[in-house]
């Protein structure tokens, strides 16, 4: 069955493009446009946020992939964000990432708490990026999301060449100060590129961002423990009833 750790059979080429099927035509972009001034579309209207950085398998750490988090606050305790592999139009769903603060992940239970990852050094490092947003007026938001743990599951692995969602969902990591989560700095070079920006000067920058009392170290599980996870997917019989009222 499919494993996270696993490589899915290739899917079938259609052609050049990243993904199977032609172009879209036109009677679909009228259906389309359409469509977008008749319905609300109220939740894709609260993200509020493009965050650029980068992300580590759970299960093999040697892949890096850069990410783009779309964000929408529910809350202000609970931050949601669809993840795409890059911010240009034909961007793919790469997954989906929640955000919440230290002390609501400290009433987690630790089977729980494993699945998820600080933010920390991801902030102070100058990985984590609002592409365009002067950082004097980021700052607050920054100083806030050094106390945040995430969890994020990736249903597309791009990066391995799959130009559909394949196989099982994986857990990913956020950057660390420590081998393996060191991410390549090729990848970094090529962001800043993109961006114009320096990631060591961002790191200057964000030295006085206070740092978290403490990271739980139920977080990063691979740093202290060396365990890493993965889904195997089984099949198994029908449950008739609902196992909860």
């Amino acid at each position: 069955m499919a494993s996270t750790d696993k490589s899915p059979d290739p899917t079938p080429a259609y052609g050049p493009e990243p993904t199977p099927g032609k172009a879209m035509g036109v009677g679909q972009h009228v259906i389309d446009k359409g469509a977008m001034m008749i319905q609300s579309l109220e939740p894709i209207k609260q993200m509020s946020q493009h965050v650029c950085t980068f992300a580590i398998y759970s299960h093999d750490m040697s892949r890096q992939i850069q990410t783009h988090h779309y964000c929408t606050r529910l809350h202000q305790r609970l931050i949601q964000c669809a993840v795409y592999d890059s911010d240009e139009s034909d961007a793919r769903l790469l997954g989906v990432e929640y955000i919440v603060p230290d002390d609501v992940f400290e009433t987690m239970p630790p089977e729980e708490q494993k699945l998820w990852h600080s933010h920390a050094y991801e902030i102070k490092s100058g990985l984590w990026v609002n592409p365009r947003v002067p950082e004097i007026i980021g700052m607050p938001e920054l100083e806030n999301l050094a106390k945040t743990y995430g969890k994020f599951w990736c249903t597309w692995q791009a990066d391995r060449g799959d130009r559909l969602p394949m196989g099982a969902p994986a857990l990913m990591m956020s950057p660390q100060a420590v081998s393996p989560g060191l991410v390549r700095p090729e990848l970094v070079l090529e962001r800043d590129a993109k961006y114009n920006i320096s990631s060591e000067s961002l790191k200057s920058s964000r030295l006085e961002i206070p740092e978290p009392e403490m990271i739980n170290p139920m977080a990063d599980y691979w740093k202290q423990h060396g365990k890493r996870f993965v889904i195997d997917i089984e099949e198994t019989q029908m449950k008739l009833r609902a196992p909860f009222p």
